[in-house]
């Protein structure tokens, strides 16, 4: 079913970013295994993903530390935090992930500067963009993200390779289509304000299962999608 399932949702990058004469290459597929069993998460690596998301420190850490202690494709993927990240914790995620998408404080960013800085390493970190009007989502609010941007970019153990975003969950996926608009828009607005190079400033992530097709027609090239791969594959668990 896995095999089945990625493939399904790989035509279907093909198609959207074929839309706008891109290719299934520039999208990068980022697997998102919360909840998901760590047999099952070898198997998608074996099946060729080559970066996992993740959006809690402590589940990541059991599936990380077990991967590590069986020396399971070391080097094979990358580890991605999606999910809200507590200052407290910004140790530990800056010793496990390759990418924090998920930054959106000066707080959180000085934190994962210092803790990167104590093990000599330069943290890749996406800001997030706030563009959901529901409480219970986070992210830097619009009218914030430059300032933001401008206090933590000269920090020397973070950089900021681009943007991420999540939209509100709708029935119909087309209704999302302005929340990636919006991130787009911003994101060549930071791009532009602050003169990033485009070979270091490259990366819009958003869409999830159930909308990343319209992301893709707007501009993402990395995509968060965890249930499309692992439904039915993991309902006997």
């Amino acid at each position: 079913m896995l095999v089945k399932n990625l493939q399904n949702i790989k035509e279907k990058i093909t198609i959207s970013a074929e839309k706008y004469n891109r290719s299934l290459n520039d999208i990068k597929l980022v697997a998102v295994t919360k909840n998901v069993p760590i047999e099952k998460i070898k198997d998608i690596i074996d099946l060729g993903i080559t970066d996992i998301g993740e959006n809690r420190i402590q589940e990541a850490q059991d599936k990380f530390n077990q991967l590590q202690s069986e020396n399971y494709k070391i080097g094979q993927y990358k580890w991605h935090m999606i999910g809200h990240l507590q200052t407290n914790k910004a140790k530990y995620a800056v010793q496990m992930f390759d990418l924090i998408q998920s930054v959106d404080s000066l707080r959180l960013a000085e934190e994962i500067n210092k803790q990167a800085k104590k093990i000599n390493k330069i943290q890749d970190c996406l800001v997030e963009l706030k563009v959901s009007e529901e409480e219970t989502k986070f992210g830097c609010p619009q009218e914030n993200i430059e300032k933001l941007i401008k206090e933590i970019k000269d920090f020397e153990n973070i950089r900021i390779p681009g943007i991420m975003s999540m939209a509100p969950y709708f029935d119909e996926a087309e209704k999302a289509r302005p929340y990636f608009q919006k991130t787009k828009q911003v994101f060549e607005n930071v791009k532009s304000t602050f003169g990033f190079d485009s070979a270091v400033f490259n990366v819009l992530s958003m869409g999830m299962s159930g909308d990343f097709q319209i992301a893709i027609e707007e501009g993402a090239n990395l995509v968060r999608i965890g249930t499309a791969i692992f439904k039915a594959a993991c309902s006997h668990e």
